[in-house]
């Protein structure tokens, strides 16, 4: 199973450089199910490997042009905030043992698993759904609402730090139509935020989370070379077609999840 964790770790790198982001609606089930890394510390982990993998790739964006500092800067501030406060004060507060109904109990484990798995089909219908863009609405001038950016940013924030996701589907729709950004700077602006936030948001777990630093780094270091090989492949395969796939495939891992978790790991915890 770690063989082909690894070769999943490499995948998500893969997938974040062809398309942006959707690579870490995968780390956590990855991690919890081909690792057997439990899932409080999957979503901390989760949040170094995702945060690496992006930072590599904003790289590569910024050479190119295609980051705006001033909106990832405007998104970036509540949203780091939100994750930082999350992972230190929210997380560490949940019991262990929420609520039971007859035999069946609801974990900690369990309700971050579930909540994830519900992330995850809004996020593969996000990447199903067609988006009718219009070349204007690239063109358009960038004007910022504010209030509704620093409130998004802080919804973002509050929910990656809860389920260790970048985010990335949330925060793209959200600079796109709050910032009026091009796609491709809403890409590379989106990475540069995900980076930020996913590792300042894991220094609020460190000393409360027991690390296994050498899984952690194998991990990071094959999602790093994957987001390069994204990258290359980004320019001769169809986004639109690749994102709709992976889109599928993130749906089905979703109700998976759930499935499972509601059906055969419910009242025993992990």
């Amino acid at each position: 199973m770690e063989i082909v964790g690894f070769i999943a770790s490499l995948l998500i790198g893969i997938s974040l450089g062809l398309i942006g982001g959707g690579g870490s609606i995968l780390t956590v089930p990855v991690l919890v199910y081909l690792f057997g890394v439990h899932p409080v510390a999957a979503t901390a982990y989760s949040l170094f490997i995702v945060g690496a993998t992006s930072l590599a790739g904003s790289y590569p964006k910024y050479k190119a042009g295609e980051i705006n500092l001033k909106t990832a800067l405007i998104f970036g501030i509540p949203s780091i905030a939100a994750v930082y406060a999350t992972r230190a004060f929210i997380v560490p507060a949940i019991p262990v043992y929420i609520f039971s109904v007859g035999n069946f109990v609801i974990t900690k484990p369990l309700l971050m698993m579930l909540l994830f798995a519900v992330l995850m089909v809004f996020a593969s219908v996000s990447m199903i759904r067609d988006k009718k863009k219009t070349a204007v609405e690239d063109a358009a001038e960038q004007k910022f609402n504010y209030p509704l950016i620093l409130i998004e940013g802080a919804v973002v924030g509050i929910l990656t730090g809860l389920v260790g996701a970048g985010g990335g589907f949330l925060i793209i729709p959200a600079l796109v139509l709050l910032s009026k950004l091009p796609m491709k700077q809403a890409v590379g602006t989106s990475l540069l935020i995900i980076a930020a936030k996913s590792l300042i948001g894991f220094t609020g777990d460190l000393g409360k989370t027991a690390m296994n630093w050498t899984l952690l780094l194998s991990v990071t270091a094959l999602a790093v070379a994957g987001i390069f090989i994204g990258n290359i492949l980004s320019k001769k395969i169809s986004a639109n077609s690749l994102k709709k796939g992976f889109g599928w495939f993130v749906l089905v891992m979703g109700i998976y999840i759930i499935i499972k978790e509601l059906f055969f790991s419910a009242g025993v915890g992990h």
